[in-house]
């Protein structure tokens, strides 16, 4: 059975990943395997240059895996190709109960829209981003027609991201 991808989204300083890490974490805790998704707006590294894995990368290789007894990581390069679609990125993912993600705000998939006092925008993005079914926010929110949850009610917001209908 395919997980239940549910999304965390909002402007930047509104507390989408302080979110997604204490939600992986309750729903985690409830005995659910959980896989994460984050989008990064900017060019990233998780390897250090240097390192063997960096430097075979840096020679051209396409893709690097990095395997251990304790984990796997595998790097793979776009190389000029478009960026991955949300789609594509699931199928690279072992099997789970949910795949959290983090930003792809564009997207269709169900999500929550953060909103904090000290986030950089305030405009709503409910009704203008799709799949925004929840609202999680540090003070009051009036006129809006969606669930809205504290953005510290993790276990509420929990229990309602575990309620979301499975898609096959």
């Amino acid at each position: 059975m395919a997980p239940i991808v549910f999304g965390i989204t909002g402007w930047k300083n509104s507390g989408k990943t302080t979110l997604t890490e204490r939600l992986i974490a309750e729903l985690t805790a409830r005995g659910h395997r959980v896989a994460s998704i984050k989008h990064a707006h900017h060019a990233f590294d998780v390897d250090q240059e240097g390192t063997d894995s960096y430097r075979h990368r840096a020679a051209g290789a396409a893709e690097v895996a990095i395997v251990s007894s304790v984990r796997w990581a595998l790097m793979h390069e776009l190389k000029g190709a478009d960026e991955p679609t949300l789609e594509e990125m699931l199928t690279h993912l072992s099997s789970s109960d949910f795949v959290i993600v983090e930003g792809f705000k564009q997207s269709t998939h169900e999500k929550i829209e953060c909103r904090r006092k000290d986030a950089v925008d305030h405009t709503p993005l409910a009704g203008r981003v799709p799949g925004i079914v929840a609202v999680a926010s540090d003070n009051k929110v009036d006129n809006e027609m969606l669930p809205v949850f504290d953005l510290d009610d993790v276990a509420g917001i929990a229990d309602f991201v575990e309620s979301r209908p499975q898609t096959e």
